[in-house]
């Protein structure tokens, strides 16, 4: 997954672990929950083995749940920001000390500011055209979405002009599903309320993220493709 970057402009405490993402490829995605339930579900999660975490910055106090996710995590794994739209939301998730940055559309300026940074970037596209253009302005992933609306067939579609581009499916991506998209030639796994769902924190189940964490985990190490 490694690009070359000018890796300067990255602080210590922000430093992207590439052989952390590398041993479970799956971005676990906090949206829209509060501290409260974020400092309950990372610890379960990390237990059951997730060390990715993306906080989207259209959440409420985005800025401090990235520092919370990130002395939750300590140096057990990669905390980054999703949905970033902006330069100005670039800077302000880098300085409260995300390690890499996801967006939902390949938005050229926030793709070159990460380039610029050292920070990998994952850039949201779904056709070919805006695969490549992400990949070519310097995107480190891309992130197939809404991956849900194609199916694991669409990456294996565009993985047969594009091997070298590490594509990231999300939207859709889930315990039964995580095989096929494997399988079509993923590289990594964007997951939401899959992973984190809404009803399980209403219900107060928090074991219940740990659990589901082994399982993704269990899913992905049962899915491994003959030939990679």
């Amino acid at each position: 997954m490694a690009r070359e970057t000018q890796s300067g402009a990255v602080r210590m405490n922000q430093k992207f672990n590439e052989a952390q993402f590398e041993q479970l490829p799956l971005v676990g995605i906090l949206r829209f929950f509060p501290r409260d339930q974020v400092e309950r579900m990372v610890p379960a999660a990390l237990a059951g083995g997730l060390v990715n975490f993306e906080v989207t910055m259209n959440s409420a106090g985005a800025e401090e749940l990235i520092r919370v996710v990130r002395e939750l995590v300590g140096d057990r794994g990669n905390v980054g920001a999703g949905t970033v739209t902006t330069v100005a939301e670039l800077h302000r998730a880098l300085a409260a000390g995300a390690s890499f940055i996801v967006t939902p559309a390949v938005i050229p300026e926030v793709i070159r500011g990460c380039v610029e940074c050292g920070v990998p970037v994952m850039p949201g596209a779904l056709t070919p055209t805006e695969i490549l253009t992400a990949w070519r302005l310097g995107a480190t992933m891309v992130k197939v979405f809404p991956a849900d609306q194609f199916g694991p067939g669409h990456i294996r579609a565009v993985k047969a002009p594009f091997p070298e581009i590490p594509l990231m499916p999300t939207g859709g991506v889930t315990v039964e599903t995580l095989p096929a998209f494997r399988q079509a030639g993923a590289d990594a796994f964007g997951v939401g309320s899959p992973l984190f769902d809404p009803r399980q924190v209403a219900a107060g189940n928090w074991d219940w993220f740990r659990q589901q964490a082994v399982r993704f985990v269990e899913a992905y190490a049962a899915s491994a493709p003959a030939n990679r």
